[in-house]
């Protein structure tokens, strides 16, 4: 794992910026889970769905962060294979909730905005169960596939991945042969998953804000409930599009931009989630 090599004797200072975003992290996830979990007025759905958010927050960082900090400190760039694959499942898989909590926030808000008397039936975890498990199914189903594809790939091009960690593509990148397979289900990964959760999130508030304009309800609750949702949503999507055009389109972006912007992708979320959440949301 050979990223940032363009700073020479600088690489190292990386570790400083990385390892604060690391901690920043770790503590702000780990207040918001106590705050929620102490606190019994927030034992209801929707904060139970943001301590889901802030346990896919809290575990992300710590599939690759501290590899990637003794990378920078030693300079321990190796890795073997099956853990890159390990490596990637594990940060993929775990990604993919990102998006489908957001969409599992949406049918929350929608169902408490919308059908408010037959919310508590709605949202009851038998029958919110059937929302859940599908969107499980299909994170695992995709993610396995990718990279069971990617495990396939002959790598006589070199062993040397210009990444932190180990991101689907840039071992792509290294294989010989035909990888058109590989950037299918790569892309039909993204279809299905966030782009598909997004449109469902947008059609969700499209409804939601219908509902409360038309109905002459005070939308004033319900706007601030929504806000939270929407400007995570737009923060991750903007870095998630980022990143995935800065590897299939060409472009002159420097290859440690492209590392940098790749690495925000998974991390920033992580430290920029829990704050929102926190300020945004007056009960927590």
């Amino acid at each position: 794992l050979n990223s940032f090599n363009e700073l020479g004797a600088l690489r190292p200072v990386l570790f400083f910026p990385f390892f604060i975003m690391f901690v920043l992290s770790l503590l702000a996830n780990s207040l918001l889970l106590y705050v929620i979990i102490s606190q019994r007025s927030l034992h209801s759905p929707m904060y139970i769905l943001i301590a889901g958010m802030a346990c896919v927050d809290l575990s992300l960082p710590l599939f690759f962060v501290p590899n990637m900090l003794l990378n920078f400190l030693f300079d321990w760039r190796g890795i073997s294979l099956i853990g890159c694959l390990v490596q990637m499942h594990f940060i993929h898989f775990v990604a993919s909730f990102q998006s489908s909590l957001l969409v599992w926030m949406a049918l929350d808000r929608y169902f408490a905005i919308c059908t408010p008397l037959y919310y508590h039936e709605h949202m009851a975890l038998p029958g919110f169960l059937k929302f859940i498990i599908p969107l499980v199914i299909r994170n695992f189903l995709l993610v396995t596939l990718f990279v069971s594809l990617a495990g396939t790939l002959s790598f006589c091009a070199g062993n040397v991945m210009n990444h932190c960690f180990c991101e689907h593509m840039a071992l792509v990148e290294l294989a010989c042969g035909s990888t058109s397979m590989n950037n299918l289900t790569g892309l039909l990964t993204v279809f299905l998953n966030p782009v598909a959760d997004f449109v469902f999130i947008t059609a969700s508030y499209v409804i939601i804000f219908s509902s409360v304009l038309t109905s002459g309800k005070s939308g004033v609750k319900a706007l601030h409930t929504c806000i939270t949702h929407i400007v995570v949503i737009t923060v991750s999507l903007t870095i998630a599009l980022v990143a995935f055009l800065s590897y299939r389109i060409r472009n002159a972006l420097p290859a440690a931009v492209r590392v940098f912007i790749s690495t925000m992708y998974v991390l920033f979320p992580s430290c920029f989630n829990p704050i929102i959440y926190g300020i945004r949301t007056a009960e927590i």
